[in-house]
């Protein structure tokens, strides 16, 4: 059981020094964490190496790597903070010198090292991506200078599997960049079941229009460039290839005649030379699954899905061991729910159903078919863990986990237990072991520490509210008062805000309230979050309302919330401010100007300001091309509404920002100019759409703390 920790009045004040140098209200986790094969222990990194620990008692019954055994070819030692592990545990890869790309993608030296011998051996004499072993643990494939490749342990020899990676032109087994920021993943190849192929991806990115970023890092500054596809703009042209490791023959599946196409997954079956692939036309409302002969490339379609609106790409699809049926989630019915189907694609049953949605498959524990999976039940805010049996019966879904707020789940290997990550908005987590009838076994962290820090400091109570909006839903919201709340005096409210389709905020969980927003709170201001219209787990069509108007509906929402808050007597209304980041700072961009007689002030960092300056994928998923769909563009753009700003406004952006490009803001300024329009704004040198490293966190946040504490 969760108890909050909270106080009122009397405490500490929290420092920026607290926030952001000292790490004083730092949460706990178990580092190291990997739930082993046998499903009786798991492992923690210390300092003295990686330790095996028992589920039932905690305690550590064996130091499976220590410390003083890893080391590199010249004997100096290796860090553990790192390392990911092979098939049967017996070895693991040990990633050093990261250096990291994009936002999922990183090249690192890696060494191989057995459990067994002690041995290290260096992978590769220069940074690589996606060092992965094969099944058998013999051989280990990587992503170098766009090509694939795979090292021998046993004989030492590497491999060349493609020969035609080149920067800008050609990647082998490594995502673009627009994959790897929209469907989530930049490893672009895998290991079938067996090790005997490797499937991978082929991206001609040759025509793609090239984006460039001027990066100050010496006299001259030096231009990156690189392939990025903004909305209606060509895409890579994608293939899929299956190499035979044996053989070196190399075969390309076919994916039919139309290119202009998107393959956002590949999986292998259970069955060694059938692969899975997702087929996903460019507007993004037809998903197809196929499987292709690994030996001929030849395809069949085994499902086949259409929506009026997008379909969603996620991980759930689940081929089961025996060969016949594979489980997977679709919003077909109106909410997201589980379906088993057999391999030829016949639906055999729909195993959930409701006005709820499933967040995700857990894990499918095909021994006692039982599928677990997590779904905001109770309330679009929570997360449960739930189990529904799947043996051709129709089955009730059991509720597993108990306590309102948001578990995390992460099961060993047999079923017999799983560890819980258990949390609510005002309570950190609580990481425990249960066994699968949700009974508890052991606490692993109770962030007690944590919580007496807490208890010293005038931290405020978060509560949540329903907000009403002028076409008669109710938005889920979150508040921050004070922690010395006065209900006789008037407080100045700042808005939280992302807003993007299936995103959320108002969540149950630790994290969702930032101990800069109780700095704020401690300071005097009230702050909200609201979840407008477009968020997730309210079922398809709230979510998908702003299909073709991004920003529409979703600024009409905290605009009324804004009006709605103004009506409560505590709340000044003429001291209402927006803050968002990303997504967020174009819904902070459109509240100072589409909503300029509700906002005195906004903050909106690394804002989209036009839609026809982001990718394709997630911009056409949404509102189709520019060429299709161009009063939707611009209808909702904060560039064409400049001259309807009153209030006080700051801009901020990194300049090195890949995602979102500097380009947004420069822009928003011109317009601004032109309207002859006063603002503030920062730019931050060569950093990213995250805008962090050295002292860059600190500095931003004291930046909007200044600009909120003088303006709002």
């Amino acid at each position: 059981m969760l108890v909050p920790f909270f106080t009122f009045a009397q405490g500490k004040k929290i420092t920026f020094d607290d926030i952001y140098k000292l790490g004083t209200f730092k949460s706990e986790g178990v580092p190291g964490f990997h739930s082993m094969n046998n499903g009786k222990f798991y492992t923690e990194a210390a300092k003295e190496g990686l330790l095996k620990n028992d589920f039932i008692s905690g305690e550590t019954v064996e130091t499976l790597i220590n410390a003083s055994d890893v080391k590199d070819e010249k004997g100096n030692p290796l860090s553990l903070n790192d390392i990911e592990w092979n098939n049967d545990e017996k070895k693991t890869l040990i990633f050093t010198n990261s250096e990291k790309i994009y936002r999922r993608s990183r090249k690192a030296i890696v060494y191989a090292y057995d459990l067994q011998t002690k041995q290290s051996v260096k992978v590769d004499e220069e940074k690589i991506l996606h060092a992965t072993y094969s099944p058998t643990a013999d051989k280990v494939a990587f992503v170098k200078n766009n090509n694939l490749y795979y090292k021998n342990l046993v004989d030492g020899k590497t491999t060349q599997v493609t020969n035609d990676g080149e920067w800008n032109k050609i990647i082998n087994g490594n995502a673009d960049w627009v994959y790897e920021e929209e469907f989530s993943f930049t490893k672009a190849f895998q290991w079938s079941k067996n090790g005997t192929y490797i499937a991978y991806y082929k991206f001609n990115e040759s025509k793609v229009p090239k984006f460039s970023m001027t990066m100050y890092d010496s006299l001259y500054p030096s231009i990156y460039s690189y392939k990025y596809p903004k909305a209606g703009e060509t895409n890579s042209i994608i293939e899929i290839h299956v190499y035979n490791v044996a053989t070196g023959k190399d075969v390309k599946v076919d994916l039919g005649q139309e290119t202009d196409i998107y393959i956002p997954r590949i999986k292998w079956t259970e069955d060694d030379n059938k692969l899975g692939i997702a087929w996903l036309n460019r507007l993004q409302n037809h998903l197809k699954w196929m499987t292709a002969d690994a030996a001929t490339g030849a395809t069949t379609t085994f499902y086949d899905e259409t929506n009026k609106y997008y379909v969603e790409i996620n991980d759930d699809l689940k081929f089961l061991k025996d060969g016949k049926h594979f489980i997977t989630t679709s919003e077909k019915s109106g909410f997201n729910h589980i379906y088993l189907y057999n391999m030829d694609g016949t639906a055999v049953s729909q195993l959930t159903s409701g006005n709820y949605d499933i967040d995700n498959i857990a894990r499918v524990d095909e021994k006692n078919k039982t599928v677990y999976y997590s779904a905001a039940y109770h309330s679009p805010m929570d997360r449960q863990l739930f189990a529904v049996k799947y043996s051709g019966k129709a089955a009730k879904p059991i509720q597993v986990s108990t306590g309102a707020g948001t578990h995390k789940i992460d099961f060993n290997s047999d079923f017999s237990y799983y560890v819980d990550t258990y949390s609510d908005i005002n309570t950190p987590p609580v990481i425990a072991v249960y066994n699968t009838k949700g009974k508890p076994v052991k606490t692993l962290v109770d962030n007690t520490a944590l919580k007496n820090t807490m208890a010293q400091y005038a931290v405020g109570k978060v509560t949540f509210m329903k907000v009403p909006n002028s076409k008669g839903d109710s938005l889920n919201a979150w508040m921050l008062k004070p922690a010395d709340f006065d209900a006789n005096k008037k407080y100045p409210v700042l808005f939280c805000n992302y807003g993007g389709p299936g995103s959320q905020q108002v969540t149950d969980k630790w994290g969702s309230v930032s101990f800069w927003h109780q700095y704020l709170a401690q300071n005097g201001y009230i702050i909200v979050s609201v979840d407008n219209t477009g968020t997730g787990f309210r079922g398809e069509d709230f979510k998908k309302k702003t299909y073709l108007q991004l920003g529409k509906l979703e600024i009409e929402d905290q605009i009324d919330a804004a009006k709605y808050l103004g009506t409560l007597s505590y709340i000044d209304k003429k001291r209402i401010g927006h803050w968002g980041w990303s997504y967020g700072g174009f819904m902070s961009s459109l509240a100072i100007t589409k909503g300029a007689d509700v906002f005195k002030a906004a903050v909106a960092v690394a804002p989209v300001t036009s839609w026809r300056f982001y990718d394709d994928i997630y911009t056409e998923r949404f509102m189709r091309t520019p060429q299709e769909n161009p009063k939707g563009y611009d209808d909702n753009s904060p560039l064409n509404f400049t001259d309807k700003i009153k209030g006080k406004f700051l801009i901020i952006h990194g300049t090195g920002d890949d995602n979102v490009h500097f380009q947004n803001s420069v822009m928003m300024i011109d317009k601004m100019i032109q309207n002859n329009i006063d603002f503030e704004s920062a730019y931050y040198p060569n950093k990213n759409h995250s805008i962090s490293g050295g002292n860059t966190t600190y500095h931003i946040y004291k930046k909007m703390t200044d600009f909120i504490f003088k303006n709002l």
